[in-house]
Protein backbone atom coordinates (compact mmCIF):
# COMPACT_ATOMS: atom_id res chain seq x y z
CA UNK A 1 0.00 0.00 0.00
CA UNK A 2 1.37 3.39 -0.93
CA UNK A 3 1.92 6.08 1.69
CA UNK A 4 -1.11 8.17 0.69
CA UNK A 5 -3.31 5.07 0.61
CA UNK A 6 -2.03 4.05 4.04
CA UNK A 7 -2.78 7.49 5.45
CA UNK A 8 -6.27 7.42 3.90
CA UNK A 9 -6.87 3.90 5.25
CA UNK A 10 -5.82 4.99 8.74
CA UNK A 11 -8.14 8.01 8.57
CA UNK A 12 -11.04 5.80 7.49
CA UNK A 13 -10.38 3.60 10.52
CA UNK A 14 -10.33 6.64 12.83
CA UNK A 15 -13.63 7.88 11.40
CA UNK A 16 -15.26 4.45 11.65
CA UNK A 17 -14.04 4.02 15.23
CA UNK A 18 -15.61 7.35 16.14
CA UNK A 19 -18.94 6.29 14.60
CA UNK A 20 -18.92 2.90 16.35
CA UNK A 21 -17.93 4.43 19.70
CA UNK A 22 -20.78 6.93 19.44
CA UNK A 23 -23.39 4.22 18.81
CA UNK A 24 -21.93 2.06 21.55
CA UNK A 25 -22.26 4.92 24.05
CA UNK A 26 -25.83 5.56 22.86
CA UNK A 27 -26.72 1.88 23.45
CA UNK A 28 -25.15 1.98 26.91
CA UNK A 29 -27.10 5.12 27.80
CA UNK A 30 -30.31 3.53 26.47
CA UNK A 31 -29.72 0.47 28.69
CA UNK A 32 -29.14 2.77 31.66
CA UNK A 33 -32.49 4.46 31.01
CA UNK A 34 -34.35 1.15 30.74
CA UNK A 35 -32.75 -0.38 33.81
CA UNK A 36 -33.70 2.82 35.60
CA UNK A 37 -31.39 2.69 38.59
CA UNK A 38 -30.86 6.45 38.38
CA UNK A 39 -32.88 8.08 35.60
CA UNK A 40 -31.40 11.53 36.24
CA UNK A 41 -27.84 10.21 35.98
CA UNK A 42 -28.72 8.19 32.86
CA UNK A 43 -30.24 11.25 31.18
CA UNK A 44 -27.16 13.28 32.06
CA UNK A 45 -24.95 10.59 30.53
CA UNK A 46 -27.04 10.55 27.36
CA UNK A 47 -26.75 14.35 27.17
CA UNK A 48 -22.98 14.13 27.48
CA UNK A 49 -22.79 11.48 24.75
CA UNK A 50 -24.88 13.57 22.37
CA UNK A 51 -22.94 16.78 23.13
CA UNK A 52 -19.58 15.05 22.62
CA UNK A 53 -20.73 13.61 19.31
CA UNK A 54 -21.97 16.99 18.10
CA UNK A 55 -18.59 18.60 18.82
CA UNK A 56 -16.71 15.69 17.24
CA UNK A 57 -19.02 15.68 14.21
CA UNK A 58 -18.14 19.30 13.48
CA UNK A 59 -14.45 18.36 13.43
CA UNK A 60 -15.16 15.51 11.01
CA UNK A 61 -17.48 17.55 8.79
CA UNK A 62 -14.67 18.54 6.44
CA UNK A 63 -13.48 14.97 6.07
CA UNK A 64 -14.78 12.43 3.64
CA UNK A 65 -16.86 9.83 5.42
CA UNK A 66 -16.20 6.45 3.90
CA UNK A 67 -16.71 3.16 5.69
CA UNK A 68 -13.78 0.77 5.27
CA UNK A 69 -14.65 -1.91 2.69
CA UNK A 70 -14.49 -4.80 5.12
CA UNK A 71 -16.55 -3.09 7.83
CA UNK A 72 -19.56 -5.05 9.03
CA UNK A 73 -22.81 -3.12 9.17
CA UNK A 74 -23.89 -1.70 12.48
CA UNK A 75 -26.67 -3.62 14.20
CA UNK A 76 -30.13 -2.52 13.11
CA UNK A 77 -30.14 0.41 15.49
CA UNK A 78 -33.59 1.60 14.44
CA UNK A 79 -35.04 -1.78 15.35
CA UNK A 80 -33.32 -1.62 18.74
CA UNK A 81 -35.45 1.39 19.59
CA UNK A 82 -38.68 -0.31 18.50
CA UNK A 83 -39.83 -2.03 21.66
CA UNK A 84 -43.40 -2.71 20.51
CA UNK A 85 -42.75 -6.36 19.65
CA UNK A 86 -41.20 -7.01 23.07
CA UNK A 87 -44.29 -5.80 24.93
CA UNK A 88 -42.06 -3.36 26.78
CA UNK A 89 -40.37 -6.25 28.63
CA UNK A 90 -37.32 -4.44 30.10
CA UNK A 91 -35.28 -7.65 30.35
CA UNK A 92 -35.83 -8.52 26.68
CA UNK A 93 -35.08 -4.96 25.59
CA UNK A 94 -31.89 -4.81 27.67
CA UNK A 95 -30.81 -8.23 26.36
CA UNK A 96 -31.22 -7.06 22.76
CA UNK A 97 -29.36 -3.81 23.47
CA UNK A 98 -26.62 -5.69 25.32
CA UNK A 99 -26.13 -8.03 22.34
CA UNK A 100 -25.82 -5.07 19.97
CA UNK A 101 -23.39 -3.38 22.37
CA UNK A 102 -21.37 -6.60 22.51
CA UNK A 103 -21.19 -6.73 18.69
CA UNK A 104 -20.13 -3.09 18.53
CA UNK A 105 -17.50 -3.62 21.25
CA UNK A 106 -16.00 -6.59 19.38
CA UNK A 107 -15.95 -4.64 16.13
CA UNK A 108 -14.43 -1.64 17.92
CA UNK A 109 -11.64 -3.85 19.30
CA UNK A 110 -10.89 -5.08 15.77
CA UNK A 111 -10.82 -1.47 14.54
CA UNK A 112 -8.33 -0.61 17.29
CA UNK A 113 -6.09 -3.51 16.23
CA UNK A 114 -6.20 -2.42 12.59
CA UNK A 115 -5.65 1.21 13.56
CA UNK A 116 -2.63 0.24 15.67
CA UNK A 117 -1.23 -1.77 12.74
CA UNK A 118 -1.70 1.14 10.30
CA UNK A 119 -0.16 3.59 12.77
CA UNK A 120 2.75 1.24 13.37
CA UNK A 121 3.34 0.94 9.64
CA UNK A 122 3.32 4.74 9.24
CA UNK A 123 5.77 5.14 12.13
CA UNK A 124 8.06 2.50 10.63
CA UNK A 125 8.03 4.28 7.27
CA UNK A 126 8.69 7.67 8.88
CA UNK A 127 11.51 6.15 10.93
CA UNK A 128 13.05 4.68 7.76
CA UNK A 129 12.66 7.96 5.83
CA UNK A 130 11.87 10.95 8.11
CA UNK A 131 11.26 13.20 5.09
CA UNK A 132 8.04 11.26 4.44
CA UNK A 133 6.56 12.76 7.59
CA UNK A 134 6.93 16.22 6.07
CA UNK A 135 4.68 15.22 3.16
CA UNK A 136 1.80 14.90 5.62
CA UNK A 137 1.99 18.60 6.45
CA UNK A 138 -0.27 20.98 4.52
CA UNK A 139 1.40 23.13 1.89
CA UNK A 140 1.49 26.88 2.36
CA UNK A 141 -0.78 28.65 -0.10
CA UNK A 142 1.19 29.54 -3.22
CA UNK A 143 4.14 27.29 -2.28
CA UNK A 144 5.70 25.33 -5.09
CA UNK A 145 5.14 21.61 -5.15
CA UNK A 146 7.62 19.91 -2.82
CA UNK A 147 8.74 23.19 -1.19
CA UNK A 148 8.17 23.94 2.46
Amino acid sequence: MGLEDLRAHRQELVTEESRVSYWRRILQARMDLIIGHDDHKALQRLGVVLAEHEAHSRRLAVQSLHVPGDAPPLPDLGMLWDTSMLNDDPDAIVARLAEAEHQLSAYRRSLHERLDAATGELIARYHEDPALALSALPMRPGAASGAL
